[in-house]
This record gives structure tokens, C-alpha cells and sequence, in this order.
């Protein structure tokens, strides 16, 4: 019998490198490949314990020469904004000890606010090197985004939308919606234009049980 794969704190997919700091999330969106798979592109992302921020750095500093990659990511199996202090002090030794890296980005549900009270969010991750943030928001109303995304805070919608009208002030913004059978990308999109930011569609990988 093969060992078992250790869990990865940092991945990669191709020219960007990703970092893994958290499984916890406040939403419990039913498409989440977290719920059907244990990683992307041959990395295991169900994480055996939170890693440290030391662990995280440590394993940066061993990868940090593959290549030069276009762009770090604070994504994994959760929402990065769980550990927000682990982000900025990453990002902060990323921007001192690597500050050609163009672009560090945090793929979010933009529920930082509710996760991280009386905190100046988009600030902080500015004063960070942050530049970059992707609102995985997946909807244009209030009711579907329960429906689909069901989130533990009852005004999590309403946040979600401040949080974008704040980052877009300091940071590149976009928002980001799977392609779902119920979802209009179309109203999405429209949506993302009348807030000013840009907008990506994400492919749905269906489960197959």
C-alpha cells in the first residue's frame, strides 16, 4: 500500500502559486469541489491541521526558485480571510523578500468584515502588498446567493457587496461566478459593470458519484 499523500500548504497551477492556509469557510456552497475532491492537479488541500505562519514561509522559500511565477494566491480549500493576520503577514514577507512577484491576489467570499470585526480590511491588505482581490460572489440577488452559497451570516450578501465597494477603491477587483445551470452569468456580469469591477467566469466541475 502506497503512503498516504501529505496535505499540501503550498500548490501550484501554471504560472501561479497558490497558498492553502485554511479549510474553514463561511459559506457551504453545494458545488464546492471541497465536498466531492481532496485537491486540485495532484495536490491534496483537506488539510490534517492549520500550518503556521513559519510552516507556510517555509515551505514558500522551497519552492520559490521552480520558476518565476506571475502570481502569488491566497486560495485553498476555505476562505483565507479566516486568517487574516495570517495573510498580511505573509504578504508582507512575500513583498520584502520577493517584491518583483507583480501581482498577490486573495480569492475571497468578501465576508472579511463579518469574519474580522472592526478591522480596516481592504487597508490592511493594501499596507500588506496585497493588489488584488477575486469576489467569488456567484450570483446577483440576495436570495439566490443563500440559496447557492448558503452562508452562515444572515447579512452575508449585503456585506459581500460593501466589501467590494471598498476594495475597489485600493485594489484590482473582480468578481467571479461558477457557471451553473441556475445561474444567469449574463445578470452577473452586467452586475460587475455596474459596480465598476471586472468580471471572470469559473468553470463548475460537476461531481460524479
Amino acid at each position: 500500500m502506497s503512503p498516504a499523500k501529505s496535505s499540501s500548504i503550498v500548490y501550484w497551477l501554471d504560472n501561479s502559486l497558490y497558498l492553502n492556509v485554511t479549510n474553514k469557510c463561511s459559506n457551504n456552497c453545494y458545488f464546492c469541489i471541497r465536498h466531492f475532491r481532496n485537491g486540485v492537479g495532484g495536490f491534496k488541500l483537506k488539510l490534517d491541521k492549520e500550518p503556521s505562519i513559519d510552516e507556510i514561509i517555509s515551505e514558500l522559500q522551497n519552492v520559490f526558485n521552480r520558476k518565476n511565477w506571475s502570481e502569488i494566491v491566497f486560495c485553498g480549500f476555505g476562505e483565507p480571510t479566516e486568517r487574516l493576520d495570517c495573510i498580511l503577514t505573509v504578504a508582507k514577507w512575500i513583498r520584502n523578500h520577493y517584491g518583483k512577484i507583480v501581482t498577490i491576489r486573495v480569492n475571497t467570499n468578501g465576508q472579511a468584515s463579518l469574519l474580522n470585526r472592526e478591522c480596516d480590511i481592504v487597508g490592511e491588505l493594501k499596507k500588506a502588498g496585497v493588489n488584488k482581490v477575486s469576489v467569488s460572489l456567484n450570483t446577483h440577488d440576495k436570495d439566490s446567493y443563500n440559496q447557492i452559497c448558503r452562508p452562515a451570516f444572515k447579512n452575508a450578501f449585503e456585506n459581500v457587496l460593501r466589501f467590494i465597494e471598498e476594495a475597489k477603491k485600493q485594489l484590482d477587483v473582480e468578481i467571479t461566478a461558477v457557471a451553473l445551470p441556475e445561474v444567469d452569468l449574463a445578470k452577473i456580469e452586467e452586475f460587475a459593470e455596474r459596480m465598476g469591477v471586472k468580471f471572470r467566469r469559473r468553470d463548475y466541475i460537476p461531481c460524479f458519484w
